[in-house]
């Protein structure tokens, strides 16, 4: 009787082994399960909106991916578990290299060029863009235009590379094309004049610095 009572035991606890095992291979199924889901539910999103809230979801993924590398320990067929959380994994670099190229791109649209932070120096920002258009300088402010032209070069004539001053002369030369427009809208003799006088100090300052700005890289080049 004593014997029956102990295999009967036994067995119970059998059961309830087996049971709490299978109870803990099916939760551990259901966190896989649930990484998978997060992950492919990832493809979902827009790059740009994912970009825009990727803290959340790198921390929300590392949370997710932790539990199924836990709980594939608990699983049978923990290989199968395995090649499915790997090639999620695969999903998921795969979004974040697209996302985080996407914030470099837009940080790099976000910085002005070298050229743009130049153009803005002298004219102001955001004034001139690559459409080259000056078509806001007219009779009334280009002689304020020209002067803060060329007081900017000359604060700054040290700093310029050779690259530098071929973008002021560019610049130079546009803003005098327009200044032939504007000429014939009625500039006064009083702001040509002044104007005049800019270009003077303009010119010499523009040969000899550029000059310098060549001579300075070609020795440095030499080094």
């Amino acid at each position: 009787m004593k014997s029956q009572k102990l295999v009967l035991g036994l067995a119970l606890i059998a059961i309830g082994f087996t049971s709490c095992k299978d109870e803990k291979a099916e939760q551990a199924e259901k966190k896989v399960d649930s990484y998978v889901t997060y992950v492919d539910s990832l493809g979902n999103v827009a790059e740009k909106d994912a970009a825009g809230n990727w803290e959340g979801i790198e921390s929300s993924y590392q949370l997710r991916v932790g539990e199924a590398e836990v709980a594939i320990a608990d699983m049978k067929d923990n290989a199968e578990a395995q090649a499915r959380i790997d090639a999620s994994k695969a999903k998921y670099e795969t979004l974040k290299a697209k996302v985080e190229a996407q914030k470099m791109e837009a940080a790099a649209a976000a910085t002005p060029s070298t050229k743009q932070t130049l153009r803005n120096a002298l004219f102001g920002e955001g004034k001139i863009g690559d459409d080259m258009n000056f078509g806001w300088v007219n009779a009334a402010n280009i002689h304020n235009v020209y002067q803060q032209f060329v007081h900017t070069v000359e604060n700054n004539k040290d700093k310029y590379s050779r690259e530098d001053w071929d973008e002021v002369k560019l610049m130079y030369e546009a803003l005098d094309s327009r200044k032939n427009t504007v000429e014939k809208e009625g500039l006064s003799s009083e702001d040509n004049r002044k104007i005049a006088g800019l270009k003077i100090k303009f010119a010499p300052m523009y040969t000899l610095n550029r000059m310098g700005a060549k001579t300075s890289e070609m020795k440095k080049a030499k080094e």
